[in-house]
Formats: C-alpha cells, structure tokens, sequence
C-alpha cells in the first residue's frame, strides 16, 4: 500500500516571517496525519523552515538546484548546498522552470542524477500543454518527459524519486483535470515506469497529481487507484486550507 504525500510549493512566495507564521500554524493541525507532509519553499526561507519544522512531522524541499557541484553560475544554488543545511526533498523540473528558464528534459536528467548524489529526494515533474492534450499527444509527452528524466538511473536509486504529473493547462488556473483523467495520465507514468524498471518498482513509487488542488477536490482526487498525493500551489500559502487537504482523509 502505497502511502498517501501532500506536498505544498509555494513558488515566489513568502518571506521568512511570513513562512515561520505559516508553519507554526499549520503543524498543529497536521500532527496526527498519516500522510506525509512536506513544504517546498522558496532559497530565503530554507534556513528559517528548517528550524521551525523541527520536533513536527513536516519535511522541507527546495524548489530547484543546480546541476553542477559549484562553479561560476551566478544565481544558483548546488545540491551540496541544500544537503549542508539538511534539505531533504527538491522539485525538479516544474513547467515554470521549463517554459520561463529554459529548462529541458536534459538538464532535469542532470539535476535529478546530482540530487541523489547529495541524497537529496527529487521530486520530478511532468505535464502536457493544452496544446498537446487537444492533440492527443497528452501521454506521449508525459510519458517521454518521464523517460528522459529517468535515463540512467539505477533500480536501487528509485526508492527517493517521487513524480508529479501536473497538467500545465490547469497550474494556477482553476482548471482541474477530471479525477479520472488524471488517474488515467498517472496510469500512463506508471506503467512507463513498470517498462522501465518492472513491476515492484512501478507498484510503489508515489506519483503525485498538481494542478489547482484544494480542499474541495483532494478527496476525489486522491482517493483514486494510482494517484497519491498532490503537489499543491496556491492552496499551499494558506494553514488552514493545506491542512484540510493534508487531512482530506479524516
């Protein structure tokens, strides 16, 4: 049985009071979840996240890296960076990285490889345009996407890796994808995973769903056969909204 994972980005958002307040609001009303809570937060509120989740059952990510160690790449920040300060989990390859920075299937091929390097958790993301859906090419891309992010991985290094589909059609927009077709395109990066890796290794990694979750939906969504979780945006910057889709199942 797969375990259920509410994950909170909170994109451009937050300063470090604001994120201390927003965590010390939202561990109590988490505390007795079984599924696991983790908040990825912008490079100024790692530090203060850290120390405020600490003795709660709330886990930290980053939200993106670097592929290279160090080096002369203004503005970036290592994985070995994010491990020093205990780090746990990283987005990799969100679509707002793709379309605004130019990031690539290769380049997040690179940073998941660096991640598990510095035993970081990636959390791997993939998703069709509207374009693509309305051309049927919705599991071609997803499925690809998952492929390239994946080569050269070994069995054994895809016990952290966890996937998020998140159509980018609904990211922000208040469109959601059908429970079911969201299950289904789940489905489909399962089973791409099952070709690569068998079966043990498909039954078990967590592949979330993103895409305007909030409290109304959650339950519908991850109560289906092969979503579990959700990778959540907006509805992520507010305790009070976050906790009820952590607890979506009490």
């Amino acid at each position: 049985m797969r375990r259920k994972v509410i994950a909170g980005n909170w994109k451009m958002n937050m300063l470090p009071n604001e994120a201390i307040a927003l965590i010390e609001g939202l561990a109590p009303k988490v505390k007795n979840t079984k599924n696991d809570v983790i908040i990825c937060v912008p490079f100024t509120d790692l530090f203060y996240s850290l120390l405020s989740v600490q003795g709660t059952n709330i886990k930290v990510g980053a939200q993106n890296m670097h592929f290279e160690e160090s080096g002369a790449y203004t503005g970036e920040v290592s994985g070995k960076m994010l491990q020093s300060i205990n780090v746990e989990y990283v987005i990799i390859g969100h679509s707002e990285r793709r379309q605004y920075f130019a990031e690539t299937d290769e380049t997040v091929n690179k940073k998941v490889k660096a991640a598990l390097k510095y035993n970081l958790k990636p959390i791997i993301c993939v998703g069709e345009t509207l374009e693509q859906r309305e051309e049927g090419k919705a599991v071609d891309v997803i499925t690809t996407q998952t492929r390239l992010a994946l080569e050269g991985l070994k069995p054994e290094e895809m016990e952290t890796i966890t996937i998020a589909y998140e159509p980018i059609w609904a990211i922000g927009t208040g469109k959601t994808a059908t429970s079911e077709d969201a299950n289904n395109s789940i489905k489909a990066i399962r089973e791409e995973v099952r070709k690569l890796y068998g079966d043990k290794i498909a039954d078990e990694i967590i592949i979330l769903y993103g895409g305007s979750v909030n409290s109304s939906n959650a339950k519908e969504l991850f109560e289906t056969s092969d979503i579990d979780g959700g990778l959540v945006g907006g509805a992520s910057l507010k305790a009070d909204e976050f906790a009820k889709i952590v607890n979506y199942d009490e």
